[in-house]
Parts: C-alpha cells; structure tokens; sequence
C-alpha cells in the first residue's frame, strides 16, 4: 500500500517512532509521575454507600528487613481471613493481601466505629513490645491505594510529605510501651461532574493510642464513653492505652470522606513524586562528564590507531619502523589464541548476555509505565519470566563463541550456562530463606512457590538455553581476521601500572562512578521502604553505563596491546567487571551510615542480598566489556596488512 505524501511524507513518518520513545523517556525523567499512568490496574468507579473493603498488607520495618503477616499480631480478625490473588513478585517481596475487620461506606462519614475488643496474652504482649521496639509499620490498601501518614509540613515548604505506614504504637522514656488502637481514616475522591460516580484519589490515616473506658461490653453492640461525635480523637487527647499481659485494648476508628482536585490518574503522586530530582540531573551530568571524558581518550586511541598506525603498518617499506613504534601488531599471530578456561568465559559470556536482555526489556517496559508499583509485585514478576525466556540468548552466545574457539563439548558447556549462574543464585537465595523461615516471617518464600520457581528453571529456562545453543552451534564459526601462530609469543615484562590486578581494579572506577548516585536511590527504594519510580533517569543512567563500560575496556585493551600483552580475553571481562567490587564496597558504607539495623540475621540477609545484586552487576558490566573489546580488537587487526 502507497503512502500518500511522496518521500518527504514517509520519512516523517518513519521518524515518529524513535521521536515518540524520545518525548517519553524525557517526559519520564522529568516528571516520572505525571507522564503515563499504565499500571496494570483500571479505575474503579462507586457510588455514594457503595461498600469499601480495606485490605492489610504486612507489618514491615527498616530496621529488621523482616516483614510479618498483619494477622502475627493480635489485631481484631474477620470471621474468615481470605488472601487476594498474589502473583510471584508479591510472594518473593513477602507481600501478603488479605481482608479486614475495617470496611466503610463511600462517602458514608464514620466517628468512632468500635470493632472489636481483644486481650493480650503474655505472648500477645511480648510480641507488640518487640514489634514496637523494632519500629515496625503497619501496610493497609484501599482501592489499590497503600495509607500514608501525613508528615508535619517544613517550614516554607508547599509540597506536602507522606510515610507509608502508620506505627505499631510507641514506647515514652518510661519504659511503657502504648499500642495505636484508634485509626482516623480520611479517604479522598475526585467526582465526576457528569455523573453520581466518584473515584479514591487518596489514602490518609493518623494512628492514636487511647484508653477506651466503658461501663459494660456487648460484643453485639459494643460502645465506649471514650469518644463520641462531639469528641474526636487526636493523639495524646487522651490516657493512652499501654501494652501489658492480661490487658483489654478496644480496637476503633474514625473515617472522613474529602472531595479532592486530585485526579484519578494522578493519586500516585504523592508515593512516587521525588523532591530530589535535582540530585537526579546531577548524577546525570556528572555521568555524561565521565563519558565525554572517555569518549574522548577512545576518540584519540581510534584516530591514532585507525589513521597512523594502521597507515604505518601497511606501508611495507616502513615496517620495521612500524614495529619499533607501537607493539600491538606485533602479537597478531597470538591476539586471537584462546583464553585459559575459554569454556567458563563462553559460560558467563552467554549468561551476561541473558542478563542484559532481561535488563533491556524490563527497563523498557518500567520505561513506558506497565511496572509501575500500583501493579504490585509486577516489576519482580517481569524480571523472573524475562530472565527465564532470554534463556535462549545465554545458549546461541555461549554456543556460538565456544565453536570460535573450536571447542567440540557443546552440551557440556550448555549445561554450564544453564546451571552455573542461576544455581550459585539459588543456593544463595535458599540459604537466606532459611534463616527468614528461622524467624517466622511472611517474607519466607513458600514452598509452593519455590517449587514453581524450580519448574520455570527446569521446565522452561534449561530447555530454552538448549535450543539456543542448538542453534548457535549450527552456525558457521566466527572467523578470526588474522591467523594465530602455533608457538605463543612470549610478553615481555610489563610496567607496574600494566600489571593484570591494577588495570583491573582501576577500570572498574569510572563505570561505578558514573552510577553511584542513582544506586544511592535504588538502595534507598529497597532498604528504606520507598517506591521507586524514576525509570527514565534510569534509563539514561544505564545507557551511560553501557558506553562507560564499553569505553574503559577499549583503553586499557589498547594500553595493553601496545605493550604486547595479548592475554585480553578474560581482562576485558574482568576489567568492566571489577565495578561490582565498587558496588559492594558503597553497600558496606551504605549500611554503616544509612541503616539503623541491629539485627545480626537482618545483617546477614542484607549482606546477602547486596552479594546477589553484586554478583549479577559483575556479569552484566564484564560481558558488556568483553563485546566492546571483542569488537575493538577484531576491528584493528581486520584493518592492517599482515603477511
């Protein structure tokens, strides 16, 4: 079919596509909250007493890192607990949605609503003082919407700030603990002029702690002398309500409904709008600093290499002049020699690749919004079916440069990519659900879903890992430019700063210190129970990233060459790689002087964890080395006349 419009017209409308991903990647950085609103979830429309069902998530604490179930403590229960669908990212964060005794009437004003009346037992007691000690929150849902608890507002400042959560209770200086029994729900929604429909734009709850006095208890119809209409409850208005053995504490609540400007596709706002978003341009520009930078030093090496030497070296009346210059033609003849344990190189080349398709794709779809936390547990969800399904590129990499360096044992090393990355994975993984398990937590992985997460391994991810070797193998070998010598060269000492150890500890400097201050958010977002949100900022960070890695391989590859070192292969790797080192060392500092964690099985699983995510940047920043210098190197020796 014809485009009208001649020439000019199609091109406009081939430049629609990458000008429209452009217009959202700066929309999302700039205004991450406002820009698209996709998160899997369609609005719901009531009407006035239409019924409201809050749902309690769990009980979650940035000192521990342990969440618990809601129900853990003695709070006031329904007749019949019922858990809401889960998918598998809510049950590997250790979310657990279910139902509760709280439940309103849209738009339907409430003042203090008794639900029920609850007697600790020692136990009971015990764990409410511990919980508080821990300064553990409680996470309840409306409509998809998580409560917030309204910050006193800094002085000069407009914009209003919000924690997730509402505490437990509190403890004073003397040495009483009180439990936040009474709950002043303000629940916001936007009306729709034209019609009775509104919609929830906000959740809002301030927790108070308060005696309730009463003269006799019905539990048909239970009323307090404590609170009434003309008495509303604010905290410290009344004797508080402390935590003692064989205690009767009265579980109420308040509920207001506010008409609010705020609209539907807006009510995210306040959990994900960042008042750091200076920070954020930055860290920026504080990475394309160290880009240009480097772009620079390769711009120079590619000019020097590609117009002088490359000059030099093909003209045949010159080249014992050429040697004598420069020495990295001089090892053609072994450039191309395969590594020592070139089979685990093929291995971590390949599981690198499947690491960063996982990492594309996720980013581009948390780029465009279907990631967006009000699709709960979405984002982790994404990232295990992504990895499991680019299991076909781990085996056609690794299969394809395994046949370059003429191995013949496809299968062995299929296997080996198949199992070595994700097994050192889950051993890790189970170890620290061991000890989450060890102390009855509800962010121990059931065994339900570890068994479903085997089958993804076995069932879908080993078998794609094969077809994609299958096919790689089937592919005609890569062929080297130059031929390799049968007797190796020998190298001759190299200067200090040449020496394998400090180029590789150096090189990874500047691809952390272009990501740094991002990974302050990130860790942030995991540690300190925040949303992140600011995906186009992380977008760019990534790209900068690539480019950086890319960059600070092809120098010290070059450096490396000249000196007639030819022993690149795993130095490539090792060399973008060795960020990871950086990374886990800014873990140790950040927990130090960020975290307040007290625990030694939260350390633990903290350290844990950061070894995980340590680990998996080790190989996505060594593989994309290795491809910038694989690259480099076959594209200066394919330019060169040998004999």
């Amino acid at each position: 079919m014809a485009i009208a419009g001649g020439p000019a017209r199609r091109r406009r409308l081939l430049l629609l596509p990458p000008l429209l991903f452009a217009a959202v990647l700066l929309l999302s950085a700039a205004s991450p909250a406002r820009a698209f609103y996709l998160p899997g979830v369609a609005p719901r429309d009531f009407q006035k007493d239409d019924e409201l069902q809050v749902k309690v998530n769990k009980l979650s604490s940035t000192k521990t890192q342990l969440p618990y179930d809601y129900y853990f403590l003695d709070y006031c229960k329904p007749e019949a607990i019922k858990n809401s669908a889960e998918n598998l990212g809510e049950v590997l964060r250790g979310d657990r949605i279910e139902n509760s005794v709280y439940n309103f009437k849209m738009r339907r004003d409430e003042t203090c609503k008794v639900v029920c009346r609850s007697k600790l037992s020692p136990e009971a007691a015990k764990n409410f003082k511990e919980k508080i000690d821990d300064e553990y929150r409680v996470n309840m849902i409306l409509d998809n919407l998580p409560v917030v608890v309204p910050r006193q507002t800094r002085e000069g400042s407009q914009t209003p700030s919000f924690e997730h959560g509402y505490r437990v209770g509190y403890k004073l200086k003397d040495d009483k603990y009180y439990i936040n029994n009474h709950l002043s729900f303000k629940v916001l929604y936007h009306e729709d002029p034209n019609s009775p429909d509104a919609r929830i734009v906000g959740f809002h709850v301030i927790p108070s702690s308060i005696k309730h006095e009463y003269s006799a208890w019905d539990d048909k119809n239970p009323t307090v002398q404590t609170c009434n209409s003309n008495n509303k409850i604010t905290p410290g208005s009344h004797t508080p309500q402390d935590v003692v053995p064989e205690a009767y504490v009265v579980f109420s609540y308040d509920v207001t409904f506010e008409a609010s400007e705020i609209i539907w596709a807006s009510r995210w706002d306040v959990y994900l709008l960042s008042s750091d978003s200076q920070i954020h341009w930055f860290s920026i520009i504080n990475s394309l600093m160290i880009v240009l930078f480097l772009s620079g030093m390769v711009a120079m090496i590619m000019m020097r290499t590609l117009y002088k030497d490359i000059a030099n070296y093909n003209q045949l009346d010159n080249q014992d002049e050429a040697q004598e210059e420069t020495g990295w033609k001089l090892v053609h003849g072994d450039v191309f020699r395969p590594p020592v344990h070139s089979g685990l190189l093929c291995v971590y080349v390949g599981t690198g690749v499947q690491f960063f398709g996982m990492t594309l794709v996720t980013m581009m779809f948390a780029l465009l919004g279907f990631l967006s936390p009000a699709n709960r547990g979405g984002l982790m969800t994404a990232m295990v079916l992504l990895w499991v399904f680019m299991g076909v590129l781990a085996g056609y990499t690794s299969s394809r440069l395994y046949k370059m360096f003429k191995g013949t044992e496809w299968k062995k090393i299929t296997l080996k990519t198949a199992f070595m990355f994700p097994g050192i994975i889950f051993a890790l993984f189970f170890f620290l659900n061991a000890l989450i398990w060890g102390e009855k937590s509800s962010g121990a992985v059931p065994f339900g879903t570890m068994f479903a997460l085997f089958l993804l391994w076995f069932g879908i991810s080993v078998p794609l890992v094969f077809v994609g070797s299958f096919l790689g193998f089937k592919q005609p070998a890569i062929e080297d430019p130059v031929k390799t010598n049968k007797i190796p060269r020998q190298i001759p000492e190299q200067a200090w700063y040449l020496q394998p150890a400090f180029s590789i500890l150096a090189g990874g400097i500047l691809p952390f210190g272009a990501v740094f201050i991002e990974l302050f958010f990130i860790l942030t977002s995991i540690w300190l129970n925040q949303f992140y949100y600011i995906f186009g900022f992380l977008f760019i960070v990534f790209i900068i990233l690539i480019v950086t890695c890319a960059e600070i391989t092809i120098v010290l590859c070059y450096f490396q060459l000249c000196s007639e070192d030819y022993h690149w292969w795993w130095r490539a790797y090792l060399t973008a790689g060795s960020s990871a080192l950086y990374l886990f060392a800014y873990a140790i500092f950040y927990f130090f002087n960020k975290l307040e964690i007290t625990k030694f099985v939260s350390g633990i699983l903290y350290f844990g964890y950061m070894l995980i995510i340590s680990y998996a940047f080790f190989v996505l920043t060594g593989t994309i080395g290795f491809y910038a210098c694989f690259w480099f190197v076959r594209k200066i020796y394919a330019s060169v006349k040998i004999d």
